[in-house]
């Protein structure tokens, strides 16, 4: 069954290059009324213009579509809360959020400036938390929304050189998992994003040119559209890249019960093997479920 978005109201951020531009031309190609953002700054941040986004929503409405251009830095909260404001003055609703929005700034980080580390989590993390939480009610009260965050693999993985980048994609896991029980009732649904595409963002990584030129954001936007859909999933994490695409979880080992005379860290370190153990693992709704798990092996012990 095709997917469309006919009737639904989208914002993107960070829509006005790379893989914020492919989902808002998608997004609209398929129906979708798009609220362009880009604050058209450099990729670390700096400088800014309408430019960008002028172009991307030009595009849109030339094609028939819809769309309005929105300058907002996502970490202003005045700023956001106009950028909302727009999209529900110009149409009534908004059916579906992008965060998308970022900027690099990487460095080891024993080299790195403290300024650069705050100001990648507030664009990233606090970013894309403010713009969930001004649209929340408004997908609470018309009982509809679909959230799609933009993490990374230095997030799920790591990387070398990104302290910062990979703590702000790593903390959207955690507000994935909350906005998820919390928007259940209301059918919003929350999802994240895991890319690896060629963009103005990794145009610096070392690749064989076949390989960076598998990496399209098209490859991405397929993804996205997939979560930011009516009948989405929710609580996913999908890893994409160059076509290849795959769910990526939390887990936990099934672990041991210690009772209280051998809760030392010498009896941790005798007992690391099984408690690392990973051929018996748990994928749990909410927090309550590894104490669910301990508290049954201490009382089967």
């Amino acid at each position: 069954m095709a997917i469309n978005f006919d009737g639904k109201v989208a914002i993107v951020t960070g829509a006005g290059n790379g893989l914020g531009r492919c989902h808002a031309l998608a997004l609209a190609s398929r129906g979708a009324k798009v609220v362009v953002n880009d604050l058209g700054g450099a990729r670390d941040g700096t400088g800014g213009s309408l430019g960008p986004a002028e172009q991307v929503a030009k595009e849109i409405n030339d094609a028939g579509g819809q769309a309005i251009v929105d300058g907002a830095n996502v970490t202003d909260e005045a700023q956001v809360e106009a950028m909302i404001k727009a999209a529900l003055d110009k149409w009534g609703r908004v059916d579906i959020l992008i965060n998308n929005a970022g900027i690099l700034r990487d460095k080891t980080f024993h080299k790195m400036d403290f300024a650069d580390y705050r100001m990648v989590i507030d664009v990233h993390l606090i970013g894309t938390a403010l713009c969930s939480h001004k649209v929340w009610n408004v997908m609470r009260e018309q009982q509809y929304g679909r959230i799609v965050c933009t993490s990374s693999p230095s997030g799920l993985h790591g990387i070398f050189g990104q302290t910062n980048y990979g703590a702000a994609k790593a903390g959207m896991i955690g507000l994935m998992n909350a906005l998820h029980l919390e928007g259940a009732k209301f059918n919003i649904r929350t999802n994240l994003l895991s890319p690896s595409a060629r963009t103005r963002m990794t145009e610096d990584l070392n690749m064989p040119p076949a390989v960076l030129e598998a990496l399209t954001p098209e490859a991405i936007t397929a993804a996205c559209l997939f979560l930011a859909s009516e009948d989405a999933p929710s609580r996913q994490i999908i890893s994409c890249a160059g076509g290849g695409y795959a769910s990526a979880h939390i887990v936990e080992t099934d672990g041991i019960y210690l009772p209280p005379d051998q809760q030392t860290p010498e009896a941790l370190a005798q007992n690391w093997d099984r408690i690392s153990d990973r051929s018996n693992v748990h994928y749990y709704e909410n927090s309550n479920g590894p104490i669910a798990n301990f508290i049954g092996k201490a009382q089967g012990n």
